[in-house]
């Protein structure tokens, strides 16, 4: 992995932590309210950089295009859904470990089995190393029931992370999508999707509370979600899935101290050493 595609990845990881921790924050607001709310504000402040690009290149979707997008926001709904769905039950430093080791490893898998990628025994080790630690960090102390309930939405989540990996890596690089418009399409597709069931009548009232009491979260959310993936996606351009997807993994420790120190959710120290592992990991992946 180049120097340039590390940097873009391991930014990538701050940001995609820092949002998943307005998630959690909101965790008890509606989350069919709360995600198209962030969808929604995410299309209006994302509007002028994508419709920058279409005047500066003169772009234009193809018909498959427009295809492979729309089945990336597919993947993506049904992966923010159960994300928020997790963070109701389960701690940030339970369920994010979990989703986030799950997918990457899947994706990994896949991208060697079926992609013709061949990672060398140090990226092998390196990507092992990553999800050693990342599931020592999601089991780093003894889970109650509603722990539980979180880490089986956390795997959940992994496995659409999984899909969306694989599936965005083609589109970027196979199909030959612009990153932003792939990361703006899904924005809108999913603002769209979750229209009708956001615009309920037992919903509709619940949207002005909702943005009344998490407006920073939301705001903060549509910024950083777009932002975190855009960069991986550019990393995608010109690098191989099976080491972009797990050094995305640092954001694990950024979500552990996240979670330790803001959300006094505990168990820091030997969460912290549980996720000296996956540094380990990312180091042997970048030096691969």
């Amino acid at each position: 992995m180049s120097l340039f595609a590390l940097v873009l990845v391991l930014s990538s990881a701050v940001a995609h932590a820092s949002w998943n921790l307005l998630s959690k924050q909101a965790a008890r607001a509606d989350g069919v309210v709360f995600i198209w709310l962030v969808a929604a504000a995410s299309t209006v402040l994302w509007s002028p950089a994508a419709l920058g690009y279409l005047a500066l290149t003169g772009t234009r979707l193809s018909w498959t295009g427009i295809g492979v997008i729309a089945g990336s926001t597919a993947l993506h709904l049904g992966y923010f859904m159960l994300l928020q769905r997790g963070y109701r039950h389960g701690d940030l430093s339970v369920v994010y470990p979990i989703a986030r080791g799950t997918g990457p490893l899947l994706a990994s898998l896949v991208a060697i089995l079926f992609f013709d990628e061949h990672p060398g025994p140090a990226g092998i080790a390196g990507i092992l190393l990553v999800g050693a630690g990342v599931f020592l960090l999601g089991t780093a102390r003894r889970p109650s029931r509603e722990d539980l309930t979180g880490i089986g939405f956390g795997l959940a989540t992994g496995l659409f992370i999984a899909a969306y990996t694989i599936w965005d890596k083609q589109v970027v690089s196979t199909f030959a999508v612009a990153p932003i418009l792939l990361n703006y399409g899904g924005e809108l597709g999913r603002a769209l999707a979750l229209a009708p069931a956001a615009l309920t009548a037992r919903r509709r009232n619940l949207i002005r509370p909702t943005w009344q009491e998490h407006r920073t979260r939301v705001l903060g959310a549509a910024v950083l979600v777009p932002l975190s993936y855009l960069l991986v996606l550019i990393a995608f351009t010109f690098s191989p899935v099976s080491t972009v997807a797990p050094v995305r993994e640092i954001g694990v420790l950024v979500a552990v101290v996240l979670g330790g120190r803001l959300l006094a959710e505990g168990d820091l120290t030997r969460r912290l050493l549980a996720a000296a592992v996956i540094v380990g990991g990312v180091v042997t992946i970048a030096l691969s």
